[in-house]
């Protein structure tokens, strides 16, 4: 495997350093953000993070405020201050030094994947895997996040066609240029298929874009037959896309999936 050799000085006086070499593996890992949704935590995709760290992806997991230890926040915690902590978020697991900062992929369900959206205008995003994502009025933004379906009528909301120069998110959407899962729950009350559709009409600039639903699941994929059919989708997506992408003397790969529960491409619905 090839190395990178760094010139580093250490510090070993208050003013006296001494010259090193850093060695280092000269490709550096991709990076993986996972982002639950509303009323959910970070083990969403624990479990799907570990199968990807295994096969050399560096993956973060993590807890939005309002959920798990500061489940006290739930009730007063607004979009703003979710976009902080996935900023933050994004900017710790770019910082690590395996990490390579050009080639980060973002996957976020229901409420992450609208704020994965909404991230990739904000920092650069070189995948972008979506399930279910949600879909907000651009009004009410310091509003606690709890009262939205209340004071935007989501039901009626998301029933209804949306441009994206009608929407911050979508109009993220529309500026992506990298490669995208777009994953919708066929039995989905909390996010029907227009908003899935919203979201795939505005991936116009998107390098690629693979679209697949899970027969039969609904938005929580409460079965473990839906929960097995997304991970099949969602890693299966990853390994071609970000595995993939490094070359033969570092990508592992893991074995092709034995199902696929999907349906996808003509075949689902429009």
């Amino acid at each position: 495997m090839p190395t990178r050799d760094e010139p580093v000085y250490i510090r070993v006086e208050k003013n006296e350093h001494i010259l090193g070499t850093l060695l280092s593996p000269g490709t550096l890992i991709p990076g993986v953000l996972f982002v639950h949704g509303w009323g959910a935590d970070q083990n969403q995709y624990l479990d799907r993070a570990r199968d990807l760290a295994a096969h050399g992806c560096v993956c973060l997991t993590f807890d939005l405020r309002g959920h798990a230890q500061t489940q006290k926040l739930y009730d007063v915690v607004s979009r703003e201050e979710s976009m902080r902590d996935i900023l933050a978020a994004y900017d710790f697991l770019a910082a690590q030094s395996s990490v390579d900062s050009d080639s980060i992929a973002v996957v976020g369900s229901s409420y992450g994947g609208y704020l994965a959206a909404l991230l990739t205008a904000l920092r650069p995003v070189k995948w972008l895997a979506l399930r279910a994502p949600a879909l907000y009025k651009d009004s009410e933004w310091a509003l606690p996040k709890s009262r939205l379906r209340l004071e935007q009528d989501l039901e009626n909301y998301r029933r209804l066609p949306v441009r994206p120069d009608e929407s911050r998110a979508l109009r993220a959407c529309l500026a992506f240029t990298g490669d995208v899962l777009l994953v919708e729950s066929e039995n989905d009350s909390l996010v029907p298929h227009q908003v899935i559709a919203n979201y795939r009409e505005a991936f116009i600039s998107a390098k690629s874009t693979t679209y697949r639903v899970i027969s039969g699941a609904d938005h929580a994929l409460s079965d473990d037959t839906s929960q097995r059919a997304y991970s099949t989708v969602l890693v299966t997506w990853l390994s071609e896309m970000v595995l993939g992408a490094r070359s033969p003397e570092t990508a592992n790969p893991p074995p092709p999936p034995k199902i696929q529960l999907v349906r996808s491409g003509p075949s689902a619905r429009g």
